[in-house]
């Protein structure tokens, strides 16, 4: 039996879909299993290249883009204002991420 096509705009709608899926679980996993919680993060970025679908923004701020942890303001992030931007420094990976303030 042949498998059902499915459109392009159908493919992205379902990743978009199982990427809030993942995030949520991540966001409700991390305080027991940090080590699930970022399993959850690479999923669905999996998801999201499989069918090139840019991360919306809300997610893109949840994980280091560096060592892709999930990360959680006070437990294993640090977020500060200097000059005009918000800069949020994993403390896993050392790194930090520069956001421009609009």
């Amino acid at each position: 039996m042949a498998k059902p096509v499915v459109s392009k705009k159908k493919q992205k709608e379902i990743a978009k879909e199982r990427v809030a899926i993942l995030f949520a679980k991540a966001d409700d996993i991390f305080s027991k299993n940090k080590g699930l919680a970022n399993r959850y993060v690479t999923l669905a970025r999996k998801v999201a290249m499989k069918v090139k679908l840019r991360m919306p923004r809300e997610y893109k701020r949840k994980y280091c883009k560096h060592c892709y942890k999930y990360l959680r303001s006070g437990v294993n992030a640090r977020i500060r204002m200097r000059n005009g931007n918000v800069v949020i420094s994993c403390l896993e990976c050392k790194k930090f991420t520069r956001i421009p303030v609009r």
